[in-house]
C-alpha cells in the first residue's frame, strides 16, 4: 500500500498544473490568512516566523508584496492578472509603418518646383497631421556637413565627406623607412671629402675599408678582398666603375690612379699625374677623370700610355665629387670650395677647358655625389650629416619631401645606385652600408618595363 501512495505522489508532482500536496501554504496565501485574523481581531502566533510586513498598508490577493525578505526597494512589482501580460507587445498603429514604407520606395523628388512641393506639404498636413517630409523614420538624408576652417578634432575620424590619407594614398607607393640590409664596414675612413663606395652594372659593389677595396657581390652575397696597399701610412682614397662593370679605377692617398681588372684580379695600369691625393674619380666611356686635393681635373685616356690628355682647373680647394652626365656631354664637379662647375665635354676655340656653369650660392663644401637621380621616378635621394644622419627622398621638381630614412648613428659619407635603380647603398661614419629600397618599382609599372624591354629586343632582332 505504502507503494502506491507513493507512486500517486510522485505523478502528482510531475502534474504542474496540479496542487501539490502535504506541501506549506504560497507566501501570498500567509499574508491573506495574516491579514484575514488581523481584521477578525485575534492575535497571530509570535513564536511561528513571519516574513517582514509592510508598514500601513493593505494587500489584495492579485498582488505581490512590495518587498521581499532581506532585500530593499522602492519599486512594487505587479503580478500579471492575465495571460501574456507579461510580454511586450509594441503598437504597429503608432508607428507609422505606411509612412517610413513610403519614405524609403519614393523617387527622387529633388527636381520638383517649390510651388509644387507647397502644395504636397499643405495635403500632407491636412491628412496627416504632419508634414510627411519632416519625419525620418528608417531614412537617412542629406549629406554630412565639412567642419569649418581650422577646426581639429583630436577623436579617430572614421568617416569623412573628404578622402582620407588612406584613400590618397592609393596615388602613391609604399616606401619601407627600415633599411633592407646592413652591412659592416670596420674602418671606414671618416672623411666626407672621399668617395668610398661605388656600384657596378654587374652588380658589384666596391667599398674601401682604410688601405683595402673590397667586392661583394650582391647575388651571391660573396666578399672578395681585391687589393690592399703596400705602405701603412697610404690609404683608399677615392673608388669607381667603369659602364661596363669589368674594370674599376681605384684613387690612392700617395696620387695614383689604379686600374684593376675584377675578372683576372690583377691591376693593369698605374696612372700617376697629380701630386696630391686623388678624392674622386668618374669614367666617360674610356676617358677616366680625377679629382686631387690640389683642385684640378685630369681627364685620363686609359688606351694609351700617355694618359694623361687634359686638366681642368676651376677650384682653389679639394674636388671631392666628379659626376658625368649619363649622355657623356658635361661633368660635374664639386669642391671644398663652394663651387659646382659644369663643364664641356670638348675644348673651346682657345683649346682650353672652360666651365660653362659655375654655381656660388652654397655655403659649404659640395659634394655631388651626396645626391642620386632616381631612373624610375621623377624624384632624388640626398644624403644628410649631424644630428639625424637621414637619407631623404625628394619629389621633382616640386621638391616636397617623400620620405625620411633614418638608422645611421653619424653622418652619412658616400651614396651609390644599385644597377636595376631601386635600391640606393649609403656608407656612414658609424662603420655601417645600409641598403634602401626606395625606388622599387610597383608591379604594374614593373610590367610595363618588362614589356617595352621585350618589343625593344624583337625590333633589334628583326633588324
Amino acid at each position: 500500500m505504502a507503494q502506491f501512495l507513493f507512486e500517486s505522489d510522485l505523478n502528482g508532482l510531475l502534474k504542474l498544473d496540479a496542487p501539490i500536496p502535504n506541501a506549506p501554504p504560497a507566501r501570498w496565501q500567509r499574508k491573506a490568512k495574516e491579514v484575514a485574523v488581523a481584521s477578525s481581531g485575534h492575535t497571530p502566533d509570535r513564536t511561528a516566523p513571519s516574513p517582514m510586513k509592510p508598514a500601513n498598508r493593505s494587500l489584495s490577493t492579485s498582488k505581490t508584496p512590495s518587498k521581499t525578505p532581506g532585500k530593499s526597494g522602492s519599486k512594487a512589482q505587479n503580478t500579471p492578472n492575465k495571460t501574456g501580460g507579461d510580454r511586450y507587445i509594441p503598437s504597429r498603429s503608432v508607428m507609422q509603418m505606411d509612412v517610413a514604407k513610403f519614405l524609403l520606395t519614393k523617387e527622387d523628388t529633388s527636381d520638383e518646383s517649390p510651388t509644387k512641393k507647397e502644395h504636397q506639404k499643405a495635403w500632407a498636413m491636412n491628412l496627416n497631421g504632419y508634414d510627411v517630409e519632416e519625419a525620418k523614420i528608417l531614412r537617412l538624408s542629406g549629406k554630412p556637413q565639412n567642419a569649418p576652417e581650422g577646426y581639429q578634432n583630436n577623436l579617430k575620424v572614421l568617416y569623412s565627406q573628404k578622402n582620407t590619407p588612406g584613400s590618397t594614398r592609393k596615388n602613391g607607393r609604399y616606401i619601407s623607412s627600415v633599411s633592407d640590409r646592413i652591412l659592416d664596414a670596420p674602418d671606414i675612413r671618416n672623411d666626407y671629402y672621399l668617395n668610398l663606395i661605388d656600384w657596378s652594372s654587374l652588380n658589384f659593389l666596391a667599398v674601401a675599408l682604410d688601405k683595402t677595396v673590397y667586392l661583394w657581390n650582391y647575388d651571391s652575397r660573396e666578399i672578395i678582398q681585391l687589393m690592399q696597399m703596400e705602405h701603412p701610412d697610404d690609404y683608399i682614397s677615392s673608388v669607381s666603375w667603369i659602364k661596363e662593370g669589368n674594370y674599376l679605377a681605384i684613387g690612392t692617398s700617395n696620387a695614383e690612379v689604379q686600374l684593376w681588372d675584377i675578372q683576372q684580379r690583377k691591376r693593369l695600369r698605374n696612372m700617376v699625374s697629380h701630386s696630391s691625393r686623388v678624392s674622386s674619380l668618374s669614367w666617360n666611356n674610356y676617358i677616366l677623370s680625377s679629382g686631387s686635393r690640389t683642385g684640378h681635373i685630369h681627364h685620363h685616356d686609359v688606351r694609351v700610355a700617355e694618359h694623361h690628355i687634359a686638366t681642368l682647373a676651376g677650384h682653389t680647394q679639394e674636388v671631392c665629387g666628379l659626376k658625368w652626365a649619363p649622355d657623356g656631354r658635361y661633368l660635374a664637379s664639386g669642391g671644398n670650395d663652394n663651387l659646382v662647375n659644369i663643364w664641356p665635354s670638348t675644348q673651346g676655340d682657345n683649346g682650353g677647358f672652360r666651365p660653362v656653369q659655375t654655381f656660388s650660392q652654397h655655403q659649404g663644401a659640395v659634394k655631388v655625389c651626396a645626391i642620386l637621380w632616381s631612373t624610375h621616378y621623377k624624384e632624388l635621394v640626398s644624403s644628410h650629416g649631424y644630428a639625424q644622419n637621414q637619407l631623404v627622398v625628394w619629389k621633382y621638381p616640386a621638391m616636397s619631401k617623400v620620405i625620411e630614412l633614418k638608422g645611421h648613428t653619424a653622418r652619412v659619407l658616400s651614396l651609390s645606385m644599385s644597377p636595376d635603380g631601386t635600391t640606393v647603398a649609403s656608407a656612414a661614419a658609424d662603420e655601417t652600408l645600409r641598403l634602401w629600397r626606395c625606388f622599387e618599382l610597383d608591379p604594374s609599372r614593373k610590367k610595363e618595363k618588362e614589356s617595352s624591354t621585350k618589343s625593344s629586343i624583337i625590333h633589334q632582332g628583326i633588324r
